[in-house]
């Protein structure tokens, strides 16, 4: 690495982040929106159970707190892999990963819900479902309210911990080390190996929990890494919009082209390998053609045909088009625009995750009594299963069928919930790492 103060001289980018004025108080407003959107959602809800509240509470807790996580294991990777390009703006990670603290208040209040029955978006919290029905019997020893609560306050408090650990040891390196001096590195490195495997695994069975057993019935082995791909592409969409409102306001100086670049290549590539894993796991499915996993599909294709091929074609056609030259992603405004358009992209895409089987599991347990009974075989019952799918939705019903007002209202207020958050921790260390022994290199990353 060339160390050379030069470079440095010649940035003299501004060290701290000052979020005061005009800034705050639009994030303020926005969360206020969502408060009321929210309000105005519980108390227009008449199904008994406040089904359409608790289905965006838990839609958008789930869509943020996994783009703090990921920002946590990329930053991690980074680490890891020793890797140097990114240390201008890693502030910027630590602080998104951090927000997992306030993901965790979130995801906790959906899991008290569970534990005290204040909402029906699981179908196995129903017990005289779990009695009637074998697959949901037989897949009892995970899904519960017990574990799904201790689940949630055990993985999400120690992702938490380790991060907020790498965070106070890169802010010590700032004050108390030096460029040429890898020994509080080598600590931070160590809490990021630690990391990987952690957040790794048990990121994979929150989600099963969280999102894939609001369709008790389905399961599939890609769904993690498809939802981990979802919400890598919407941490780096951020990722993007950050610098560039950052560069904007006289921020980030040393952050250039070339960095802009890079986050735009990860959105592009990261982008494809979702849609390779939208791919593999549909065609694996549909080609085995088991009842209990095509119902899946073929209940989203029929009933929710807007938002099952808009999300390819938002999410995929899209930024591979544009993308897909390389001078465009060197324009702000460009990758601006995409950035944008593919993080509402992947929340629609996090909203078909969860909404069909919410309002699936409402209309059985409200329209259907307690579950239906199952037949001698599972197969039997997977055909029972993608029956009740093809015929469940024949009409549009607001907040499920497609998001409405209230739905991006609450989506507004817990994207400004998180940038408010966000910034605020910028706003508590300097913006640049001029300690990280890495911090010169990437002053002069070039591709």
């Amino acid at each position: 690495m060339d160390h050379s103060t030069d470079t440095h001289t010649l940035i003299a980018p501004v060290k701290q982040f000052d979020f005061t004025g005009k800034m705050k108080v639009t994030l303020i407003v926005g969360m206020v929106i969502g408060i009321l959107c929210l309000a105005l959602t519980w108390f227009g809800d008449h199904d008994g159970h406040q089904t359409r509240f608790w289905s965006n509470f838990l839609h958008n807790s789930v869509f943020f707190t996994g783009i703090a996580m990921l920002a946590g294991f990329f930053m991690c990777a980074s680490i890891t892999a020793w890797a140097g390009w990114y240390t201008t703006f890693k502030r910027l990670w630590e602080s998104m990963s951090l927000f997992l603290i306030v993901g965790l208040v979130l995801m906790l209040v959906v899991a008290l819900g569970v534990y005290f029955g204040w909402h029906q978006l699981y179908h196995w919290n129903d017990a005289h479902s779990v009695d009637t029905d074998r697959i949901l019997a037989g897949k009892s020893g995970f899904l519960n309210k017990g574990w799904y609560l201790g689940g949630t306050v055990l993985f999400v408090g120690v992702w938490y911990i380790i991060l907020n650990r790498i965070r106070a040891l890169s802010i010590k390196e700032e004050k108390e080390g030096s460029h040429t001096d890898f020994s509080i590195h080598q600590k931070i490195r160590v809490w990021a190996v630690a990391y990987l495997p952690i957040a790794g695994f048990t990121s994979a069975a929150l989600v099963w929990l969280w999102v894939m057993s609001v369709d008790a019935h389905w399961y599939s082995t890609l769904f993690a890494w498809y939802t981990g791909a979802s919400w890598f592409v919407s941490m780096m969409c951020i990722t993007m919009l950050m610098i560039l409102y950052m560069r904007s306001k006289g921020y980030y100086s040393n952050v250039t082209d070339e960095h802009v670049h890079d986050v735009g290549k990860l959105i592009f590539a990261f982008s494809i390998f979702w849609t390779y894993l939208w791919f593999s796991q549909f065609m694996l499915i549909w080609y085995a053609n088991v009842g209990e996993e095509t119902g899946y599909f073929l209940h989203r294709m029929e009933n929710y045909p807007v938002l099952f091929y808009g999300n390819l074609a938002v999410n995929f056609v899209l930024p591979f088009l544009v993308l897909m030259r390389n001078s465009t992603k060197r324009k702000a405004g460009i990758v601006g625009f995409i950035s944008i358009v593919v993080l509402v992209g992947h929340w629609l895409d996090f909203f078909l995750m969860i909404k069909p089987g919410v309002l699936h599991t409402a209309h059985e347990l409200s329209g259907h009594g307690h579950g239906h009974e199952t037949g001698s075989h599972g197969a039997e019952h997977g055909h029972e299963a993608v029956g009740h799918a093809a015929e469940h939705v024949s009409t549009f019903v607001s907040g499920f069928t497609l998001p409405g007002f209230l739905e991006l209202g609450t989506f507004i207020g817990f994207l400004c919930l998180f940038l408010f958050f966000v910034f605020t921790s910028l706003s508590r260390a300097s913006l640049q790492s001029e300690n990280d022994p890495y911090y010169f290199e990437s002053l002069q990353h070039h591709t």
